[in-house]
């Protein structure tokens, strides 16, 4: 156990060395999955099936990026505020991402990134209705971008999608379910980064 320990923080304190902490902070343009509005009368069949409308959200946080080579290893925390828009109803949903990502520089100040991205909702608001929470508090995605560093700034843009299907129930003003809303997220987010 002691040897563990031991191994552990010379890990620790090697990737030390090689790390750079950072903030970030940028825009994102997100799109949320589909809204299922339900017919109550007729055994709640689907009578409405509708993508949102992208909407600009924002993001801040930071980075701890440890430098392998041509390979970089990227965790960051990111709290992300996303916006969509559904028959002119905004959907607003905040969340703390997580993505865990692998870099590989390709040329000059240029790198190619991909890695999952853990989420955790914090709250979500359905303009005009009530809205259930999400079903899972956290669920897993996928991002992938390019990075360009110059100095001690970065400017990266990712795509990100949401795997875990995580539906909020819609409520009428009797707390009667008449729709549901898929909460996964599929963005684009643009990224300004300062190495501290």
């Amino acid at each position: 156990m002691r040897n563990n320990l031991l191994c552990l923080i010379f890990l620790f304190a090697t990737a030390s060395c090689f790390a750079q902490f950072g903030v970030k902070a940028g825009l994102n343009f997100n799109s949320n999955g589909e809204l299922k509005l339900q017919d109550v009368i007729n055994a709640g069949e689907n009578i409405v099936e509708e993508s949102g409308d992208a909407k600009i959200g924002y993001h801040f946080g930071a980075y701890y990026n440890v430098d392998l080579g041509k390979l970089y290893l990227r965790p960051e925390v990111v709290y992300t505020k996303t916006k969509s828009e559904y028959q002119s109803n905004a959907y607003d949903m905040s969340k703390i991402d997580i993505p865990l990502l692998v870099g590989l520089d390709i040329v000059g100040p240029l790198s190619v990134f991909a890695g999952p991205a853990f989420q955790y909702t914090l709250d979500n608001d359905f303009e005009n209705n009530t809205i259930s929470d999400v079903q899972n508090d956290i669920t897993v995605g996928f991002n992938f971008g390019a990075m360009v560093k110059i100095g001690n700034v970065g400017l990266d843009v990712r795509y990100e999608r949401g795997f875990t299907e995580n539906e909020a129930t819609i409520l009428d003003s009797n707390n009667i379910q008449i729709g549901t809303l898929d909460s996964r997220p599929s963005q684009i987010i643009f990224s300004l980064s300062l190495k501290l």
